[in-house]
């Protein structure tokens, strides 16, 4: 059932409610709020990377303190084993069994400070929590609660002590995000009013809300001409030149499912071309490896994006209110596009 415009506009109120909590916390930096919380309802995880004490850590107990669910923190280094993430069973003597101590992976909110300083086996452990919301102890699954959602910081790869993130677990992540040094005027504020802040942020949501926010969003229109163009600016990631490999299929889901989440959070029941061009760099930066003469020539993740986005051709029709196009008409058009 497609979603109303009245359940758009009472879900973008409160997700407007959501990030002006954090934003009592977390200042100067809506934009980075925003899309957090845009990938918490599209069902992703967020790797964030900057340099230590930019407020990463700050931000996800903010947004905890937000929705008012279970929230754990684990550090990560060389020394961290797999078990310390998924847990582990242990023989209990009174029972005469094993019984499951659950790892610090088993919340709603996890975060995952540094993440790139633990071994690639310790890193490994996440992919079944990120991508099936279950951990195996045992040959027994556990089901993760919801809502889940992994946010890992990630000092820069230049950093002593550090280790590169293999694709498979960059490929996990919705979006990777930088928050970067405030402007004066906002340390400022945060130098005097930090400490308070934190004190007075009082949760705004349930984790049921979040859970039927997700619900919404996945209601949320998208045309068979616009989902053509998500994938087609995915693809062209595989194509140019300057990328030794582009996204995969799962790029292409995570794009059409954040832009979903941000039409949500504008009170619009369809997704627009210009959600797909503004969230592209935070979908698909960490999802695409350039060649070296692309590096020496001073091409970004970013600028080669940017490339793409202005050769794939937008379709124009996606640009209308596309929920009031019935099924028949959306396959007419889709015809006509080619």
């Amino acid at each position: 059932m497609a979603i109303t415009s009245e359940q758009a506009s009472a879900a973008a109120d409160i997700l407007e409610k959501i990030v002006d909590n954090i934003s009592t916390v977390i200042v100067g930096k809506r934009e980075q709020v925003e899309l957090i919380v845009m990938s918490l309802i599209a069902q992703g995880h967020i790797l964030l990377e900057d340099l230590p004490g930019t407020g990463k850590t700050t931000l996800v107990r903010a947004l905890a303190s937000t929705v008012n669910c279970e929230f754990s923190r684990m550090q990560f280094t060389p020394d961290v084993m797999p078990s310390d993430v998924t847990g582990f069973s242990i023989f209990n003597q009174k029972s005469n069994d094993f019984e499951f101590r659950a790892g610090g992976i088993m919340s709603n909110l996890v975060l995952i400070d540094e993440i790139n300083r633990a071994s690639a086996k310790t890193q490994s452990a996440l992919l079944e929590a990120m991508e099936e919301r279950a951990v195996t102890v045992d040959g027994v699954t556990h089901r993760l609660e919801e809502p889940f959602m992994v946010l890992a910081t990630q000092n820069p790869i230049e950093q002593y002590g550090t280790y590169p993130l293999p694709e498979a677990q960059l490929d996990r992540f919705l979006i990777k995000l930088s928050m970067g040094y405030p402007l004066l005027d906002e340390e400022v504020k945060v130098v005097l009013e930090s400490k308070a802040a934190k004190a007075a942020i009082r949760p705004v949501v349930s984790a049921q809300d979040i859970i039927d926010l997700r619900a919404l969003a996945e209601e949320v229109t998208v045309s068979v001409p616009l989902a053509r163009y998500a994938v087609q600016v995915v693809t062209s990631t595989r194509t140019v030149k300057e990328c030794t490999y582009g996204a995969s299929p799962r790029g292409s889901l995570a794009i059409v499912g954040i832009a979903r989440a941000n039409a949500l959070m504008r009170g619009r029941t369809y997704v627009m071309p210009d959600d797909i061009k503004y969230l592209a760099p935070y979908v698909l930066g960490h999802r695409i490896a350039l060649t070296h003469e692309a590096k020496i020539n001073g091409r970004t993740a970013d600028l080669v994006i940017q490339t793409i986005l202005d050769s794939v051709a937008v379709p124009t029709v996606a640009q209308q209110d596309v929920s009031s196009v019935s099924a028949s008409d959306v396959e007419a058009i889709d015809s006509l596009n080619g």
